[in-house]
């Protein structure tokens, strides 16, 4: 007998193809003023909100975007395969929220920067979350967590490695990205800041900027000491960088040089003083790559044009980062500051 309404309706058991379920709630982030921290009678900034994503980053849209195709070319088959991934926190959480949804095996590995609480949403969600540490050659986390993965490929039976820092699929979710600013607004950002770490952020809005014709100036924020946009610079060795998901120790091969019309780098005092200023001014709570693209702004705020927009993308909230980001003695055990700012802190592309 059919299951009925309290009104004595027949209710329907089936599920209908058009109804949604979790995954169908990454995107469609909200884009919202920030006219408290930058005032709009010179120019317009908004914010792109990504920790509005169920899994609560950026994130989630390039988890998505690799894994259904690894699903659908049958790279990845639900209750036989195991994906095996790389991550500094945002990506892991993304993954383990859909491996979970789709009854896939996630083995993580992350390194000592990782947060204890992204670890343990990691691990509600079912993923296997192994800690390494760093690469003996290079004094970095990335090429040993690389390394541990090549090894877990070989070790586990029917892996699968995403490889978010080559995956094109990582660039390609983030047209859908550029889209929702683009549509959002009366036309399309003179200025767009996105922050660095695989750049499939940043390669995909571009492309999208470029497949469409579209003007926006794109500023691709970095870390200090980070190797992505070449070599770190002099004594930024000597600082590590603390903030997870920001910039990288290799060079991604998403990467293509003409992307970015302008490179800012920042170092990590500088990611919390722009995640402070957006708390105190914005009343946003938001993680240490966010504070970067907010900081770089800043500094660049003498360059823009009167009567501009320009967007920043946010990547992540900051509620897994009050023990670090947001905790003073956390900022002064850990980080030290520049006795000076460090040569070749700007390049504007065009002018290299």
């Amino acid at each position: 007998m059919s299951p009925v309404t309290r009104d004595g309706s027949a209710l329907s058991t089936t599920r209908r193809p058009r109804d949604p379920d979790i995954t169908a709630t990454i995107g469609g982030t909200p884009l919202v003023a920030l006219d408290r921290l930058f005032p709009p009678e010179r120019f317009q900034v908004y914010a792109k909100c990504e920790r509005f994503n169920p899994g609560g980053s950026i994130k989630d849209r390039a988890a998505k975007s690799m894994l259904e195709e690894a699903i659908r070319t049958s790279k990845v088959v639900p209750g036989v395969s195991t994906v095996v991934e790389s991550s500094s926190g945002n990506l892991g959480i993304a993954l383990a929220q859909l491996c979970n949804f789709h009854g896939i095996a996630l083995v993580c590995v992350v390194d000592p920067h990782t947060t204890a609480q992204n670890v343990a949403i990691m691990r509600a969600y079912g993923a296997r979350v192994e800690v390494v540490d760093r690469d003996p050659a290079s004094g970095q986390y990335l090429p040993a967590r690389i390394a541990r993965v090549r090894a877990l490929l070989e070790a586990v039976p029917d892996a699968y490695w995403p490889n978010q820092y080559a995956n094109e699929c990582n660039a390609l979710a983030h047209h859908h990205t550029m889209r929702e600013i683009c549509e959002a607004l009366p036309r399309a950002p003179d200025h767009l800041f996105l922050a660095t770490s695989t750049t499939g952020t940043l390669r995909g809005c571009a492309d999208y900027c470029r497949e469409n014709g579209l003007a926006t100036r794109v500023t691709a924020v970095d870390a200090v000491g980070s190797v992505i946009f070449g070599p770190p610079e002099p004594g930024s060795l000597r600082h590590p960088r603390r903030i997870p998901g920001h910039g990288a120790a290799i060079v991604p091969p998403l990467l293509r040089p003409e992307l970015a019309d302008r490179v800012v780098k920042v170092t990590d005092h500088e990611c919390v003083r722009g995640c402070r200023r957006l708390l105190a001014r914005e009343s946003i709570l938001a993680g240490g790559s966010s504070g970067a693209v907010v900081s770089a702004l800043q500094r660049c705020s003498s360059s823009i044009e009167p009567g501009a927009t320009c967007v920043v993308v946010l990547p992540d909230g900051g509620d897994r980062y009050l023990d670090t980001i947001y905790s003073d003695s956390w900022v002064d055990t850990h980080l030290r500051p520049y006795p000076n700012r460090p040569p070749h802190h700007e390049q504007d592309r065009n002018e290299a």
